[in-house]
């Protein structure tokens, strides 16, 4: 595939090294792409960098990794994405973008996308590492664009992780954030560490 990731902090750098080892084409949207830090991450296999309406013409897959409250700003420079499909991987744990009550319902408004919520559930560890004793963590979708839930999980499986659940429609957005909360939760506030992830078990 190709895709960009948009954002250069830890969650979209880690995105971005995992999609370009799975041998996708990967182009990092960032505001300075000519900042000698950012262009490093070039080095990287598959890893271009670029900025953000640029990585988004030159790609099918857009995978926004950016503070959540800043979904506005990204949509106006992502431009009018019909056709392609928009994952975002943001929660809006401490700030929401105003009047949307998160970046999903930003972008959904906003870009013409197919829109789908995917590698919000996780931190950056597991997206830089998803096995735990060689066996895969497992990822959640959400969205009502069957394009974009056929996307989102053949993309999940490609860079490791065990599976990718349908968690339901546009109407399980929230909930996903609040799922990502819980690990979030568990992680810090109650102390158990970032090195822990979700698997679905069944009888």
């Amino acid at each position: 595939m190709k895709i960009a990731v948009i954002g250069n902090g830890n969650v979209g750098n880690a995105l971005a090294m995992r999609f370009g080892n799975a041998g996708h084409t990967v182009t990092l949207g960032v505001r300075k792409p000519d900042d000698p830090e950012i262009k490093k991450i070039e080095v990287f296999p598959n890893i271009r960098v670029a900025d953000i309406r640029t990585a988004a013409d030159r790609s099918d897959v857009i995978v926004v990794a950016t503070p959540a409250h800043v979904a506005i700003s990204v949509a106006e420079q992502l431009g009018p994405l019909t056709g392609k499909v928009l994952i975002d991987a943001t929660n809006a744990v401490r700030q929401r973008p105003e009047p949307y009550a998160t970046a999903f319902d930003a972008f959904k408004a906003l870009t013409q996308a197919e829109c789908m919520k995917c590698f919000n559930t996780t931190g950056v560890e597991n997206m830089q590492n998803p096995f735990y004793n060689n066996v895969p963590i497992d990822l959640f979708m959400s969205g009502s664009s069957a394009k974009g839930k056929q996307v989102t999980r053949e993309l999940a499986l490609s860079a490791g992780f065990g599976e990718c659940y349908d968690f339901g429609g546009d109407d399980k957005v929230a909930l996903q954030e609040q799922f990502a909360l819980a690990w979030i939760n568990l992680a810090i506030m109650q102390g158990h560490g970032r090195n822990i992830a979700f698997k679905l078990l069944k009888r």
